[in-house]
């Protein structure tokens, strides 16, 4: 009798509780299902933000009030994983129900995408909606999905298969762009959506199977939240307020808030200020993606000789870098040579944030701990589109906008070249 996909291995009566996890195991197979749900999602990522984020903010918003509109959305979605991320973590933890809420979390996140076929010009608000909806499930499921880390190898080897992870993530978003260009040059928008969401599901399901179990607790989703909602607060006064998790997470909240800003609105930078053609755009993209893996690569190999915090204040010095080299790139080649060092540095600050994350959290905490890191990630994407949108709608002018998203990267290494990692 086969175990449902949220089951995994059958259990094993010799392992702990939930609340203190098995030691990491070196299981192959966990860690390559692992390594493909980002495969999968990665997908969404992608043509999330540069396709329906493009279509939206030109055609069903138009004009001028595009930027502001979609920066709202984003804003929206990210406020909502912010706010529900520690939360849902706790209810996990408690009720041993992670990997549920991974599987229900990434089905909305695709049935939300593939509702995305019946918008038309001017659906502004059912828009809106979906692309909430779609956003949260992505977002969500990744709080789960990230907080599987400590589980599946040691702290050494966590910066090693983060960076692998995201490596094949960004594989997938070259298999999604070379899926979405034909279809979108055949004017077929809803087969986007219908191929988005089957890459994502398909890629999902072996991790559905393989990584480990669920360990129910007995209580009660209800129980969990009133258990888990007491954690949280505990878990905030013990683990993060004044400790250096917390110091960490602050650096995070500012450095992702520029990070995540970039990847919401380089395509509108791109075509509105650069005059790209969506042909020039994918095109863009896909090289993006191809330093993005490079950037990956590079990484996975550094990390194996290096702290995650001191390439994380290499990489935001290279941050830095870019913001100010897009305030001067005025024609197509010099932001393509930009946009080729920003992948190189997406590909490797965000594997980067997390394996140093993963090292400073006790056993048993994962989710709850991964929710905080949602929470701060996320909600640091509340202020950075809102910001980007506001300015560019005000100036008339996105290059000032750019410009100011340069002091979320120095205030995030200010604050982390000031904190430390907690041993374990």
């Amino acid at each position: 009798m086969g175990a449902p996909p949220w089951g995994g291995a059958p259990y094993d009566p010799q392992m702990p509780a939930a609340g203190s996890p098995p030691p990491p195991t070196a299981d192959a197979r966990a860690q390559r299902a692992w390594c493909l749900y980002d495969f999968g999602n990665s997908a969404f990522a992608v043509l999330f933000p540069v396709v329906f984020g493009t279509w939206y903010a030109t055609k069903v918003v138009g004009g001028n009030a595009g930027d502001a509109a979609w920066g709202r959305l984003v804003s929206t979605s990210m406020l909502m994983v912010a706010v529900l991320g520690p939360l849902l973590g706790g209810i996990a933890d408690h009720a041993g129900v992670r990997k549920r809420l991974l599987v229900l979390l990434t089905l909305l996140g695709g049935a939300a995408v593939l509702s995305f076929g019946a918008l038309g010009e001017g659906d502004v608000v059912l828009g809106f909606v979906l692309g909430v909806l779609a956003n949260v499930g992505f977002e969500g499921a990744i709080v789960f999905y990230n907080a599987y880390l400590p589980r599946l190898v040691p702290p050494e080897e966590q910066g090693v298969l983060s960076a692998r992870a995201f490596a094949w993530g960004y594989v997938g978003s070259l298999v999604a762009l070379g899926i979405a260009v034909p279809l979108l040059k055949s004017g077929w928008l809803v087969g986007v959506w219908i191929a988005l969401t089957l890459q994502w599901w398909l890629a999902a399901w072996p991790s559905w199977r393989r990584l480990p179990h669920d360990r129910p607790t007995g209580m009660s989703v209800v129980q969990a939240a009133r258990v888990g909602a007491a954690g949280t607060w505990r878990t905030f006064r013990e683990q993060v307020l004044g400790r250096p998790v917390g110091r960490y997470l602050l650096a995070y909240f500012f450095f992702m808030d520029g990070v995540l800003t970039v990847i919401s609105f380089a395509s509108l930078f791109a075509k509105r200020t650069l005059g790209f053609s969506d042909a020039e755009l994918l095109g863009l993209i896909a090289g993006v993606q191809v330093t993005a893996l490079i950037g990956a690569a590079v990484i996975a190999r550094l990390a194996r000789r290096h702290e995650p915090d001191t390439l994380l204040r290499g990489l935001l010095l290279l941050w830095i870098a870019v913001v100010a080299a897009t305030w001067f790139a005025t024609t197509k080649g010099a932001f393509l040579a930009v946009a080729g060092l920003a992948g190189f540095g997406l590909g490797s600050i965000q594997s980067t944030a997390r394996a140093a994350m993963a090292r400073r959290i006790p056993d048993g905490q994962e989710a709850e701990l991964f929710g905080f890191y949602a929470l701060c990630g996320k909600s640091g994407a509340i202020l950075g589109p809102l910001l980007f949108g506001g300015l560019s709608e005000a100036l008339g002018d996105q290059r000032p906008a750019v410009l100011a998203l340069g002091a979320f990267f120095v205030v995030g290494l200010a604050i982390l070249t000031g904190s430390r990692r907690a041993p374990r």
